[in-house]
């Protein structure tokens, strides 16, 4: 085997065995199962349909609202804290979504923030929560910040000259949008709303928490409540062989939607819009720009106002709690390792198959290939591990190592898509003086790789390590009082009530996720590194 091929045969062969392991468990749990009774049956047609009506509503509310907001934050570029607003809308893409819940408790909750303060005027507090209403909250709290993001370079990429020209024939600010802005966003706009939809399809810990019972079943909740609580593998497989046929079937549909927004070549010479000054614009995009922050910065500010209010003394006195911490952490650096080097290797053969063997479409189908992870959900792939595993093992025993893996797989995407152009624009800069001077192997790693590519290196294992670190789908599946991490620990006493302990327990969450990717970026990506 070529030794430049070697390294993304490996990770293509810890995927096959990962996710083929998981697929043949399936299959042979599925074997002599009524696939058509199961089809038929009322329990699964309710699921199918709460699963599919509260992702298309979740979408809804946090890519309808991101258009508006997006187009406020391009239009005022130069507002008093623009620049810690992007950041506040970056925070819920790295909190654990068990902490974000727990936020979004204490604000919307029966006793929270909302009812209080009702109550103090006099009015009948509102009890919605736990039921449909919750779970579009909180998933329009995690992604409304995400498509706002996704949106903003739609307008950078609107030359000057356009402006300069809506300035000369008077353009209003309805008629910016329906001539300029909105055929770009429209472009873009599938793209944006098939990947949220698919984030809230595949959505468990928010379901799992705020759906309120049976009746509020997603497809994956279902499957959880099947293994851990009914005991009926048959019945896990085949909601789980489900999910993976239709979360196929929608990337399928939705890539053919999918458009980049042609950006004619111009000098992109700055120049302000026509209707940046209009008084009115200015009142609009101030009320959203303020209602969005108060949106997203409610839950957060109740993270860390309970989190202090609590019991802080009592609950960090805890041995379980630290000990839960010490798994957390461990989980999460060995399975941001793991998807690095899985990611490394496969990128070194991707860029080997472009550069030195003319061959991008193999390249190309490599990169395609770790990114289709994202089909198949992480309770998918462990209630196809827990299948085949339950015969041979005792399966809980080794349910963090199993955690590790599937968290590792499952962060190999975010690794390949940080780190892929940049490993390609520094082969394309340094392939051919390496290869004169025989620079390869370690040395072109450590005196060429390492310098240019080690800021890229720590996102790419802070992201993977923080998107571990919160995790609950996995962990649910496989942990036990002696194995439970924190969001694991979190989630069973919100569950019990304990929401002082519970408020402790969120903020230490919080500030272990933001401390492990804050001290994995700088920490190997270092300080000012370009």
């Amino acid at each position: 085997m070529n030794s430049r091929l070697a390294p993304g045969i490996l990770t293509l062969a810890v995927l096959g065995l990962v996710i083929g392991g998981a697929f043949l468990g399936l299959v042979r749990a599925a074997d002599g199962f009524d696939i058509g009774a199961f089809l038929h049956s009322a329990y699964t047609q309710r699921v199918v349909a709460f699963t599919i009506g509260q992702a298309l509503l979740s979408t809804l509310l946090s890519v309808a609202p991101a258009i508006p907001v997006a187009r406020a934050l391009a239009r005022r570029q130069a507002f008093p804290g623009r620049r810690l607003l992007l950041r506040l809308f970056g925070l819920p893409l790295v909190l654990p979504v068990i902490v974000g819940i727990f936020g979004i408790v204490v604000v919307y909750g029966q006793s929270g923030w909302i009812n209080r303060g009702m109550a103090v005027m006099g009015g009948q507090g509102w009890q919605f929560l736990y039921s449909l209403p919750g779970i579009l909250i909180a998933h329009a709290f995690f992604n409304l910040p995400l498509a706002t993001r996704l949106l903003l370079p739609v307008w950078g990429a609107i030359p000057g000259e356009t402006w300069r020209l809506a300035t000369q024939l008077g353009m209003n600010s309805r008629q910016l949008f329906r001539l300029i802005e909105w055929p770009l966003i429209r472009q873009v706009l599938p793209g944006i709303a098939g990947l949220v939809f698919m984030l809230c399809f595949t959505s468990f810990a928010i379901v799992l928490t705020l759906g309120g019972g049976p009746a509020n079943s997603t497809i994956e909740v279902a499957i959880y409540q099947a293994v851990r609580f009914e005991f009926d593998l048959g019945k896990a497989v085949q909601f789980a062989v489900l999910q993976v046929l239709i979360c196929g079937l929608l990337v399928g549909v939705g890539q053919r939607f999918v458009r980049a927004a042609p950006v004619a070549a111009t000098a992109q010479r700055a120049q302000d819009r026509p209707d940046v000054a209009d008084l009115g614009s200015r009142l609009m995009d101030a009320v959203l720009l303020a209602a969005a922050a108060a949106f997203v910065l409610l839950p957060l500010a109740a993270v860390v106002r309970d989190g202090v209010a609590g019991p802080v003394r009592r609950v960090l006195a805890d041995p379980s709690l630290w000990a839960a911490a010490g798994r957390s952490v461990a989980v999460a650096v060995t399975a941001g390792v793991l998807a690095l080097f899985l990611g490394w290797g496969l990128l070194l053969t991707s860029r080997d198959l472009r550069l030195r063997r003319y061959r991008p479409g193999p390249a190309t189908a490599l990169e395609t290939m770790a990114a289709l992870v994202l089909v198949v959900p992480p309770l998918v792939i462990g209630t196809g591990l827990f299948a085949i595993l339950v015969p041979i093992s005792d399966v809980f025993s080794i349910g963090l190592v199993l955690v590790i893996v599937v968290n590792a797989v499952m962060g190999l995407p975010y690794v390949v898509r940080t780190l892929g152009p940049p490993m390609m624009q520094v082969a394309e800069q340094h392939d051919r003086l390496c290869a004169s001077l025989g620079v390869a192997g370690w040395n072109r790693l450590r005196l060429v790789e390492w310098p240019l590519l080690r800021r890229a290196i720590g996102a790419a294992l802070a992201l993977a390590a923080a998107l571990s670190i919160g995790d609950l789908g996995v962990i649910a599946l496989f942990g036990t009082q002696d194995t439970q991490t924190l969001p694991l620990l979190l989630y069973n006493r919100m569950a019990a009530y304990q929401l002082d302990a519970a408020a402790v327990t969120a903020l230490v969450l919080a500030v272990l996720c933001l401390g492990l990717f804050v001290t994995i970026e700088r920490g190997i990506g270092g300080h000012g590194q370009r």
